[in-house]
């Protein structure tokens, strides 16, 4: 769902985004909504966990794989 809203622009800045638009064949609109999305937007992409989130001491048990032996969580 979208939601129109009224921005207030300086005279330079809409020319200069109009005309960036126009180079990149997209519309203003797709041009501002990208800007904003990559500044404050949550859609980065997301990042894969690496590390277990539950910190312990110790070895890890027969259970949790290794990059050499993925398969180990699923045989054993």
């Amino acid at each position: 769902m979208a939601i129109r809203t009224t921005l207030d622009i300086p005279e330079p800045l809409h020319a200069e985004i109009k005309q960036l638009a126009h180079d990149s064949g997209t519309s203003m609109r797709e041009l501002m909504i990208r800007a904003l999305e990559q500044q404050y937007g949550k859609t980065q992409k997301s990042q894969f966990i690496t590390e277990s989130p539950i910190r312990t001491k110790g070895k890890r048990g027969p259970r949790y794989p290794t990059d050499e032996t993925p398969h180990d969580l699923i045989y054993t």
